[in-house]
Order: structure tokens, then sequence, then C-alpha cells
């Protein structure tokens, strides 16, 4: 019995050892603002940490989200992303913000997963149908119509999507919980890579002819700009 506690905590605390890295490190410090100096002494989260004695209140500072991003293309849709990139003092923090700008009638932010994070949306103009869908085996839809101040949440790594149901633009924002969170979108990777993937293979998983999945893989697969 001594035996079997033993191992049960040993598995219990490899368990929380994974939750526990499955998120962007706790920063060790205040900050550690982002700078592509050549001279720095400090790397946290990949990134040179900026000597504290230089750090502004400009390298926590942002200004231009206001401004509705272009969304005159296959998709109808902008997607503005402030990483560390554009707000150096989110370094460590674990953040991203992103403003997500619809095109009237259709405009879509398709079917993706952020594999770094769960992400947190908030519906600014419009009407928009939100929603994301679980992993093996069930693959439930959980999904809402969304007007002015309704928030939705894509859990960490659910395949999620949003459309603009209204005939007039669309505006949200949304936070993820991911300095780096990434983007991988579905028909894009499935359809669009380079070189592409074996016909038989997207065929057969998808149930769909050979030659049509070969005029798919012969599209344009633009990813939300």
């Amino acid at each position: 019995m001594k035996i079997n506690s033993f191992i049960l905590v040993i598995v219990v605390s490899l368990a929380l050892s994974f939750v526990g890295n499955a998120f962007d490190p706790s920063p060790l410090q205040d900050f550690c603002v982002a700078t592509d100096s050549s001279h720095p002494s400090v790397f946290v989260n990949g990134l040179i940490c900026k000597d504290p004695n230089h750090v502004t209140a400009d390298d926590f500072y942002y200004s231009g989200l206001n401004i509705p991003g272009n969304t005159s293309n296959q998709l109808g849709v902008n997607v503005t992303i402030l990483t560390a990139d554009a707000i150096p003092g989110l370094n460590t923090n674990g953040l991203t913000l992103a403003r997500i700008d619809f095109a009237a009638n259709g405009g879509l932010n398709p079917p993706h997963t952020h594999p770094r994070a769960a992400e947190i949306l908030v519906v600014l103009e419009g009407t928009i149908y939100a929603g994301f869908v679980t992993s093996n085996p069930d693959h439930r839809l959980f999904s809402k119509i969304l007007k002015p101040g309704d928030v939705f949440v894509f859990p960490f790594g659910m395949v999620h999507f949003q459309l603009n149901l209204g005939k007039k633009p669309a505006l949200a924002m949304a936070a993820l919980t991911s300095q780096n969170p990434g983007v991988m979108t579905v028909a894009n990777a499935v359809f669009g890579a380079e070189p592409s993937i074996n016909v038989d293979v997207v065929a057969k998983a998808f149930h769909l002819d050979k030659n049509f999945v070969r005029e798919l893989q012969g599209q344009e697969w633009s990813n939300p700009s």
C-alpha cells in the first residue's frame, strides 16, 4: 500500500509539472523589455532584455489600435496582433492582444487553432457567429451569436472561428494567454501545404474525390492578414 501511494504521488507530481509547463514561463523579474540591441546581457523567453535603466513608459505603450484594418482580401478579415514586437514591455507577461476587423456580409476568421494559448473575445461592433469544436472523440460544437458587449472564450488549442453575420462591418478584440500563441489555419494547413500533402491522405481523411482534392490544392489559400 505504501508503494502504491508513493507511485500515486509521483504520477500526480509529474502531471502537475506538465500542466505547469503548458503555459509561458513565469517571469523572474519585474519586466524584461524586448530590444534588438546587439549589446545585451540577458535573454528571457527568447528575447533580449533591455537595460532596466533605459526603460521608458513608451516601452509599455502602443497607439493606433483604433485604426480599422484592411478587409479587402479573400476572407474579408484583418487581424492586427500586438505582441512583444509591437509592445516590447509585453515580453515575459504571457499576453497577446488582437484587433479583428470583419468585412460586411460574411467576413470570416476561418477555423484555426492557437497551439500555445486560450483566447477571450469581446465584440465591439456588429453581429458575429463564433464557436469552437472540442477534441476527439466528441467533436462537440459550442457556438453563440454575439452582439456588442458579448464575450466568448475559446479554450486552449481548440479549433475555433468567427463569422460576421451582419450587413455592416464588425469589430472584435481578443486577448490570448501567450506572448507567442501561434496560429494554425485548418484549411490552409490541409490544402495549402507546401509541398502538397499526398492526395490519398487528404481524400480519405476528408471523404473527398481525389480530383476535387487536387483542385483545392491548386487554389490560393490566404491567411488572415
